[in-house]
């Protein structure tokens, strides 16, 4: 609403159609609201078959505030209908700013457009035969059916769409890989990553989210039960802290020694699966990857066991390997409840059918931390508008809002929370690096005036460590070394500037002393490599050095350069 008051005199998304993927609930439906009351027209439909709140959907629809296509428990034929729906916007090539929820509509303009250049090359059609996963064969179906009504569809619509902004991890990760690849069609800004997303929204909405919909589901009680939580990230965090609020002995599963490191010092034992498969009353995925709880681990667990999954997509459990194991007998206990029976007669509680089980069995996150979580979504937009529409600074890449933002949208919160700011003197805010008014943290890098940073890109898989000094040590990928350190000027009263020192080795040829020759690019700039040299920028370049580098190297005759 704060947004809505600040932006909406204003109309800054008057005449741009925004369209969206993303849980179409109460919350989402104020959301979709604002971005109304900002001047947008806007389409939206749900990332997730069973998310959707009906009356929700209904009412924006009735108040005509969007054109919506959602629904309660859509097959994944309709919900890819849904999606490409979304995504067709009557009189237009497509939308001009893009919302998302796991990367299923960037996923969709991305695929779309490679199947139609290679039709165009070849005349072959998507052939949804040629899979096996059952949601990517009606992906290809709805490709196949749009190339043959109209051959350039995705293509004009990856042209119009200026920008997406980005409300998961999971939709992160994909848009990183496409960025990697130098596959991104259009800039990202990763809304996951805001501090006032990831802390607020994963940790606390999920440990509000998760036992609300296990008692919803089950009517069990939690307390004495033993649970098992796979993934002590923001999310895994939250739902740990809330099994065990609830009463439950939580064993938490980590691939991250220091993700782990933290699980033990909350008092948490961290074990593998397999070590305590057949003791576990409760399982929770909450990791974003998948195969997390197998067919194997199923057949294991003890009888009526409940299985869930708060990740993202359903095949962080094998739901596939299970509803085919030859035997398996289902038993629809009540929606989105199902006990599937092993043909020994034991069986396991699955919830939601492996998706979201807050948003399946329950109503997703509170109003309060959707606020703080759709408040830099507006952002973003706004972001979008002004980087990528108006000036066109964003290159095809990830960003992050800048600190400034993210701090704003907790400011904006606290007032309701009864919460009042102690403000610093500037005597006491030069002291600490910082301005009167913030950011109080230094982007992500959190550089101070009194620190060293030392930081390199982890684009190669070989790495090595290497003491610089006493105190300071500092991992050199094998390749470009990239370090980077604030310069204070002792006579100046201008914020400290970063430098950036990039140098290196050819691969090919080890400790010759001589630097790369190429060119260094990344989200905001570039910088030619002919010599060991500092290369000064601003905090904002050097963050996006940092998160979306690519290196052109000058190769020499007759060799290949690679990454790897």
């Amino acid at each position: 609403m704060a947004a809505r008051k600040e932006y909406g005199p204003g109309q800054p998304f008057k005449g741009l159609n925004i369209n969206g993927s993303l849980h179409m609930t109460i919350q989402t439906g104020v959301l979709i609201e604002t971005l109304a009351a900002l001047g947008a027209k806007v389409r939206w439909c749900s990332c997730n078959i069973f998310s959707t709140q009906d009356h929700a959907a209904a009412a924006i629809a009735k108040a005509n505030t969007a054109t919506v296509f959602a629904w309660k428990g859509e097959t994944l034929p309709e919900y890819w209908w849904c999606t490409e729906q979304m995504m067709t916007v009557p009189g237009a090539d497509g939308c001009d700013q893009l919302v998302d929820d796991g990367g299923d509509a960037t996923l969709l303009v991305h695929k779309g457009k490679e199947l139609e250049e290679k039709f165009a090359k070849d005349g072959s059609l998507p052939d949804p035969a040629s899979t096996t996963n059952a949601e990517f064969k009606c992906v290809l179906q709805v490709l196949r059916d749009s190339i043959q009504a109209d051959k350039t569809k995705y293509t004009r619509m990856a042209a119009k769409c200026k920008g997406v902004s980005e409300e998961t991890t999971t939709g992160v990760h994909r848009l990183r890989e496409m960025a990697a690849k130098g596959e991104l069609l259009f800039p990202a800004i990763n809304v996951n990553d805001c501090v006032t997303k990831s802390k607020f929204d994963n940790v606390y909405g999920c440990r509000h989210s998760l036992p609300d919909s296990i008692m919803r589901a089950t009517d069990v009680m939690i307390g004495g039960k033993r649970a098992l939580v796979a993934g002590y990230g923001d999310v895994g965090k939250g739902c740990a802290f809330a099994m065990r609020g609830a009463g439950a002995r939580v064993l938490i599963t980590e691939i991250d020694p220091i993700c782990a490191l933290q699980a033990c010092m909350e008092g948490f034992q961290v074990v593998t699966i397999e070590e305590c498969v057949g003791e576990v009353d409760i399982f929770t995925s909450a990791t974003g990857n998948f195969k997390i709880i197998t067919l194997d681990h199923m057949k294991k667990m003890k009888n009526n066991a409940i299985v869930c999954n708060i990740g993202h997509f359903d095949n962080e459990i094998a739901m596939e390997d299970l509803e085919n194991f030859p035997g398996i007998k289902v038993e629809n206990i009540k929606p989105q409840v199902d006990r599937f029976v092993f043909p020994d007669g034991h069986g396991v509680i699955v919830l939601a059918s492996g998706r979201l089980v807050n948003l399946g069995c329950a109503t997703g996150h509170p109003s309060f931390v959707m606020s703080c979580s759709f408040t830099n979504q507006v952002l973003a937009q706004l972001d979008i508008l002004e980087n990528c529409t108006k000036n066109k600074k964003y290159k095809n890449d990830v960003y992050l809002l800048p600190k400034q933002l993210d701090e704003k949208v907790a400011a904006l919160h606290l007032p309701s929370l009864g919460a009042n700011l102690t403000k610093l003197s500037k005597e006491q805010a030069d002291y600490i690096g910082v301005g009167v008014d913030g950011p109080f943290k230094q982007v992500s890098l959190e550089l101070s005036q009194r620190s060293l940073l030392q930081q390199t890109l982890d684009f190669r898989p070989r790495e090595e460590e290497r003491n610089v000094s006493e105190d300071i040590q500092v991992k050199v990928a094998v390749g470009i070394y990239i370090y980077v350190t604030p310069i204070i000027l002792e006579d100046s009263k201008l914020e400290p500037e970063l430098m950036v020192f990039v140098c290196g080795h050819r691969r090919d040829i080890p400790d010759d002393g001589q630097p790369f020759k190429g060119i260094l690019r990344w989200a905001g700039g570039e910088v030619r490599l002919d010599a060991w040299r500092p290369v000064e920028l601003g905090q904002e370049d050097c963050l996006q050095l940092l998160t979306s580098m690519r290196f052109e190297p000058d190769l020499p005759r007759g060799r290949a350069w690679s990454p790897v």
